[in-house]
């Protein structure tokens, strides 16, 4: 049993790392890498949110978030604003929606490519028992 666990965490790992390897390589075509559209993608969720909320969205500590949002702002792709206190708010700018929507396009046809293998109802029973193991949480 120990054996079949550590090949299915394995064989998880695995499957993200190629997903994600396709992902940052096609994103280069819209100008982002797998990092700034994922933080994008977090802003648009989230107008406004702090850096703290976004890093956790995106899986990063609060410093590595900073750091990813000093160079998305350099790139014109979000505004960083006050906001009550000491918290700073995230938005996206016209530049920062085209690289978002971009890298829609570009996502869609990556994991279409990526999960080609499994018919519709597989991904659906795949998609159930990843959320049962994250305890429902969806992505």
């Amino acid at each position: 049993m120990p054996d079949e666990l550590q090949a299915l965490g394995r064989a998880v790992k695995h499957a993200q790392y190629k997903q994600h390897r396709a992902l940052d390589s096609r994103l280069a075509a819209a100008g982002t890498t797998l990092a700034q559209w994922d933080a994008l993608r977090a802003i648009s969720r989230e107008p406004g949110a702090p850096a703290r909320a976004l890093a956790a969205a995106t899986f990063q500590s609060e410093q590595a978030f900073g750091t990813l949002a000093g160079r998305l702002t350099a790139l014109g792709l979000i505004d960083r604003r006050p906001g009550t206190g000491r918290r700073i708010e995230h938005y996206l700018t016209p530049a920062g929606e085209e690289v978002l929507s971009a890298g829609h396009r570009i996502a869609d046809e990556v994991l279409a490519a990526c999960y080609s293998s499994l018919s519709p109802t597989d991904r659906t029973t795949l998609l159930d028992l990843l959320q049962r193991i994250d305890g429902g949480v969806g992505a």
